[in-house]
């Protein structure tokens, strides 16, 4: 296997322009045709953020909407203690890179709405462009009414007596509860590659470290890979799916 890596670096080497610097790094680049993020210098070679925080603001800046990064979710994902993490945190905010506010939703409860600026120099120039984040009012919830039948009163019949109920045959009334809609299809990749299969299937056999009641069987994890593949090719991060997957369980 060595072999094969020194080789095929010799080949990537062969085609970096020359001249090659005679010390320091050498960047073999070849381009990404998904899954990548543009970060700004500004941020990758700060010079007064620490590399824990430039490399917490680089791994932010890669999630999508709606990702959880507070202390316990990033703790969680990295080998860093509470305290780095949260000292990170804080040099990001002191750099206008990150901005946590306490907002109240409609129902009255607060929470924290963390905003990530990948150029701060921009939004104080006033040439960012600002997606407003709506608040979602939480639904009501609605009682349950369970109807009250009143039970009908035969009316007196005139005529022989009649046969005693437990010479009737049963009557069995039809069902009223409606049948169950079929599950709506997963959603399919457009080429289920081994790499995609592979991420997959690792995600959806460890989401039971994630949420203990998920204990999915082979055949689970065979039947749900296509669907998680079809979210990975999207684009959509890895901690963002285990996420929904893991989120308000019945």
């Amino acid at each position: 296997m060595d072999t094969q890596h020194d080789i095929a670096l010799t080949r990537a080497l062969a085609g970096v322009p020359r001249p090659l610097p005679s010390s320091g790094v050498i960047h073999v680049a070849a381009p990404h045709p998904n899954r990548f993020t543009i970060v700004g210098n500004h941020l990758a070679q700060h010079a007064e953020l620490s590399l824990t925080a430039i490399g917490l603001g680089v791994h932010i800046q890669s999630l999508p909407a709606g990702a959880k990064v507070g202390i316990k979710a990033l703790t969680a994902h990295f080998t860093e203690g509470e305290t780095t993490i949260a000292s990170a945190l804080r040099e990001l905010e002191a750099h206008g890179y990150l901005h946590r506010t306490r907002v109240r939703l409609a129902n009255g409860r607060m929470v924290t709405r963390t905003v990530f600026c990948n150029q701060p120099g921009a939004v104080l120039r006033g040439g960012a462009v600002v997606v407003p984040i709506p608040v979602v009012a939480a639904p009501v919830p609605v009682p349950e009414v369970t109807p009250v039948v009143a039970a009908a009163v035969p009316e007196p019949v005139s005529g022989p007596t009649p046969v005693p109920a437990e010479s009737h045959p049963p009557v069995r009334l039809p069902s009223r509860t409606a049948p169950k809609p079929p599950r709506p299809p997963l959603p399919q990749p457009r080429e289920l590659t081994p790499e995609l299969q592979r991420t997959a299937s690792a995600l959806l056999a460890g989401l039971r470290r994630h949420a203990k009641e998920l204990v999915l069987s082979e055949d689970d994890v065979e039947e749900l890979i296509p669907g998680v593949a079809a979210w990975l090719e999207r684009d959509m991060h890895p901690d963002a799916i285990r996420h929904a997957l893991t989120t308000e369980l019945p």
